[in-house]
Formats: C-alpha cells, structure tokens, sequence
C-alpha cells in the first residue's frame, strides 16, 4: 500500500464526480475537473481544512461517520464505498482488529437438533451481530432465491442496507432495518470491537440509513410479529414469527409460521410438502 492510498482514492473519487451529478451547477471557467474541494467539504459537511489534509495523507484516521458522509456527498456506487472502507481499515492496522470475545458462530448439538425438529417451518439462528449461523431447509428455500443466503458468511443487516434486492425482499424495508439496527445497540453493555467493526463498515457502505438509524436512541425490538416478504417464486408471504434468546451462547433462534392460509399453501409449495402441512396461524 503506498504512503497515501486513502487520500489517492478520495481525490479521485472527488475529481471523478462532476458538479451536475449532486445537484450543483457547473458554472464556467472550472479548473478542477469534478468537484472542488470546497464543494464536497459543505457537502459532506467538514471543513476545507480537514478534508485536505485527508486527501494529502496529514490525517489517515478518519471516523466512519465522516467517510460515510463523503462517500453520500460523492453518491459513491457500494463497490466504492466498500473499496474506502477496506482501505481506511488497512491503514488503522491493529488499531481496528477485534480483541474481545468474538461473537459466537459455533451452534450447539442440541440447538441443531431443535432445528431439525423445526422442519417444515423456516428457523434460523442469529448471533448477536446478526450473522446468520444455521437455517432449516425450509428457510433456505424461503431465504435462498431471494438472495439472504448468498454471501459465504451471510449477515441480515448487511444484506437490509448493502444489496438492492433486500427492499424488493422486505415489503416493510424501513420497519425492518430500524428494528435490526435498534436489535444491534441492544446487545452486550460495554465496548464491543466487533460490533464497532461491524457498525463502522455499514456507517461507510451504506451511508446515512443506516447512520441515521444508529444515531437514534435505543429502542426495544419486538420478539413476536409479522413479516411481510415478496419471494421470487411464489410472491407475496405474511409470516408470523417468534424469536427465541439463548442467552448463554449469546444467540437468538427465529421461527416463521404463516399467517394466513394463502402462505400456508405458498411455503407448502416452497417445501415440496403435501397441503396443509404447515398450517397458518389463528388468532
């Protein structure tokens, strides 16, 4: 990496941006091509100063909160946002590598076999980063074509806030990302690396919804209710669902029933199961 690999990358994303893009007008007689460094700094609301000594190597720690607003101000693509988040995190070095008590990715015997007494229902288990460590088969045909499940260590709030799909996916987007972001600031008290690691990638890949919803105060998150999902294959699914904490191993278990009949016969025919199999909840 050279001397100053972050501040290379913010020039040029800066120069590669032109005026029109984020709303400003080109006006003659420009002799920096993109923006000037004065138009993205009211943009992203900091200083001229500070961001020139970003772009000059003077301060190569910059926080997430202000990455993430530079890379809202530039409309990054997320490729890019993930490239400035894999750099200012090579650059800080040791300084952002976890040192605490990892969150819990191992799933115990007898929580596998509660899970396989779940089939025909879709279970999931949860750690408290929200990564997703076990599934039923019938989750992972609920799950699956809609691309939950695609990346080699899927994690739901990255997929709410980081994949396009997931507010075609999640008819309640804006419900369900303030509920998963409120269900990250409710864990464990104290400092966690892991979290402010996890917390920090999103605050620069994702940008302000996921920034603004951490900056709000805590909230409680329900263990009961209703999702509504749009699935690729058989449409529209009302579930309820119900989470179960296991808090010695730090991790919480999801189960999802249908709600009505129409969901009933649409995950019997996900599951390959005879009608009726999974039968729809009554109030």
């Amino acid at each position: 990496m050279s001397d100053n690999e972050l501040g290379t990358l913010l020039r040029a994303r800066r120069e590669a941006v032109t005026p029109e893009r984020v709303g400003l007008p080109s006006g003659p007689r420009r002799r920096t091509p993109g923006l000037r460094r004065s138009e993205l700094a009211t943009l992203a609301g900091i200083s001229v100063e500070y961001l020139t000594r970003l772009e000059q190597g003077r301060d190569r720690h910059p926080s997430a909160q202000v990455l993430g607003a530079i890379a809202d101000a530039l409309r990054l693509s997320l490729t890019d946002r993930q490239l400035l988040a894999h750099t200012a995190k090579s650059l800080a070095g040791a300084a952002l590598c976890p040192a605490g008590m990892p969150p819990a990715r191992t799933v115990r015997p007898t929580v596998r076999a509660l899970l396989d007494r779940l089939e025909p229902a879709p279970a999931l288990l949860l750690n408290r980063l929200s990564d997703v460590l076990a599934y039923t088969p019938a989750y992972e045909r609920l799950a699956g074509p809609a691309g939950l499940l695609d990346a080699e260590a899927p994690n739901l709030v990255r997929f709410l806030f980081t994949d396009a799909r997931a507010h075609t996916v999640f008819a309640d987007w804006e419900r369900v990302a303030d509920e998963h972001v409120a269900n990250l600031k409710l864990g464990p008290p104290g400092d966690d690396p892991h979290l402010a690691a996890l917390t920090d990638e999103l605050t620069v890949t994702a940008g302000a919804p996921f920034a603004d919803r951490l900056r709000c105060p805590p909230s409680p998150v329900p263990d009961t209710g209703e999702l509504r999902l749009v699935h690729p294959e058989v449409g529209g699914l009302l579930l309820a669902y119900e989470t179960l904490a296991l808090p010695d191993d730090d991790q919480r278990l999801l189960v999802y029933l249908p709600a009505d009949e129409a969901t009933g016969a649409a995950l019997d025919q996900l599951t390959g199961r005879r009608p009726g199999s999974l039968r729809a909840v009554t109030g």
